[in-house]
Parts: C-alpha cells; structure tokens; sequence
C-alpha cells in the first residue's frame, strides 16, 4: 500500500490550507482546500440583524422593528449598545435567529423621580427652539443645557409658567423582548476600530 506524507500550512488571509509533498516524491502535487469557517459575534466585528423589540413579551406592544430592507448594523464592543444586548448575541453566527427577553434592570433602569424636572417656560423656549404650537403633553422634546449638552423628553406637564419634562430614558421601567436573525458579519475596518464606529461605503459613521 503506498502511503504518502505531506506537510501543511495555514494561511489566515486566505482562510486555506496548503498542502505540499517532500523532495523525494518524483511528482510533488500542491493541494489548496479553502476553509469555510463560521465567523461568530465578538468583538471589533461589524454585525447586520433584524429583530423585532416587543414590550414584556412575543405577545407585547410592539416599540420597533428593524427588517432586511432597512437592517441594524453596529460595531460590536463598541459601549454604544446596552452590554446585556451585546451579551446575548455574542457567538452567534450569520442565519442564526435569537429571542431573548432583557428586564428593565438589565435594559434602561427604573424611572428616577430626579429625571422629572419643571422648567421655567422662558427657560424651556430658549434650551428647545421649537414653535409654541408643539408644545403638548406627550411630545418629545430635545433640550440644550447651559453646557451645550442635549437631552431628550417628554412633557408631561404644563402650567402657565413652566413645563414639567420627563428626562427618563423612553424605555423605562420596560422589560424588553428581542426576536430576530443574523443577516450578516464582516472584520472590522482600521477606521471603524480607531473611531468605535460602523461605517458606510460612502463613509457615513453609524
């Protein structure tokens, strides 16, 4: 029985390996075999799914929804996601579906009273820049502090000299259902890992 010896070398960048016959073979046939390993979810890796978020459960209100036509694609590791989101998608891989529930502890806290602030109205007109016509309970509001920062609200008062806004985050107190499907996952560019951020073939940052 003949048996033949060979020596192999892996290459990462090909994702193959190399298979190569000693000297003393008269003819020394090369066999290349490309490897078709699954790419899993972790860190530095750019990751496109759809899911539909629900509140509480499958059967829950349903608070968004991102399909194949118009996908969520983000940075993986970036600490620009919730951390318990990230967590429950880590080593899945492209097809993969996933249904998890995260609860308001996990997700967005608890409602903290300290968030419920009642601005002076001129005050309120100056940090918002938006018509007196919109203003309305249960409109959202985006506000600039002394600091330049902005913070999104709701109002959820208004009395003839001021307006009380809810600067609690518009998940709170919500125990948040995820159902949906791995589209795709790619390597991270240089410039995604030096900005932390998912980048656009036109070169738009998400």
């Amino acid at each position: 029985m003949l048996q033949l010896v060979a020596f192999f070398m892996y290459s990462r960048y090909t994702n193959s390996i190399t298979f190569k016959f000693p000297s003393f073979y008269k003819t020394k046939p090369t066999i290349r075999c490309l490897l078709f390993m699954k790419i899993t979810i972790e860190e530095n890796r750019v990751v496109t799914l759809a899911y539909e978020l629900r509140d509480s459960s499958a059967d829950g209100e349903l608070l968004e929804r991102m399909d194949a036509r118009y996908p969520f694609i983000f940075l993986f590791g970036s600490g620009k996601l919730l951390k318990s989101f990230e967590e429950n998608l880590r080593g899945l891989g492209s097809d993969d579906s996933f249904e998890f529930v995260l609860t308001a502890e996990q997700a967005y806290g608890r409602s903290n009273a300290l968030n419920i602030l009642k601005i002076p109205l001129e005050n309120f007109k100056r940090a918002s820049d938006i018509p007196e016509s919109y203003i309305q309970i249960g409109n959202m509001v985006n506000l600039t502090d002394d600091e330049g920062l902005s913070h999104n609200g709701k109002i959820i008062g208004i009395e003839a000299t001021q307006i009380e806004v809810d600067f609690n985050h518009v998940m709170v107190d919500k125990d948040l259902h995820f159902k949906g499907a791995i589209l795709a996952i790619r390597e991270a560019r240089l410039e995604e890992l030096m900005r932390k951020h998912y980048i656009e073939e036109d070169g738009v940052r998400r």
